[in-house]
């Protein structure tokens, strides 16, 4: 009978440890070495209000006719989730990088980024992957 009771306290204690630690592990596997938050692409996806096709429709939108998106991503930005687009535009250099919310479809930002500046984003976002 103290068999019984002892293997029915020592099971419910390794249950009620169970939740707290798989919290913690989920917690660990989310924050960098620096012990800073790094959401993951997928929860952002599951944030987004409106459809990366409506935000699409929407950058397009503030750019000349014929102008094509030539990338794009869901990202954490300006304090925010946004879709970005690179969208090239007939007759200019560079992209209009277009940030619009994936929570309410505003445009957060809209700026004109010269060929070198694309260069030295590319880089900044290489670097970045790269660290572990």
């Amino acid at each position: 009978m103290k068999l019984a009771r002892i293997l029915t306290l020592v099971t419910a204690a390794v249950v009620a440890a169970s939740p707290a630690a798989a919290q913690q592990t989920v917690a660990a596997a989310k924050t960098n070495p620096q012990g800073k938050s790094k959401p993951k692409k997928q929860s952002l996806k599951s944030l987004a209000k409106i459809s990366k096709d409506s935000a699409r429709t929407v950058a397009l939108s503030k750019v000349a006719a014929g102008s094509k998106v030539k990338s794009s991503e869901l990202e954490r930005e300006k304090g925010t989730i946004v879709y970005s687009f690179d969208i090239t535009v007939p007759g200019q250099t560079g992209v209009e990088e277009i940030l619009v919310s994936a929570l309410d479809g505003s445009v957060v930002s809209q700026e004109h980024e010269t060929p070198k500046m694309e260069k030295a984003e590319a880089a900044k976002e290489k670097a970045e992957k790269k660290k572990p």
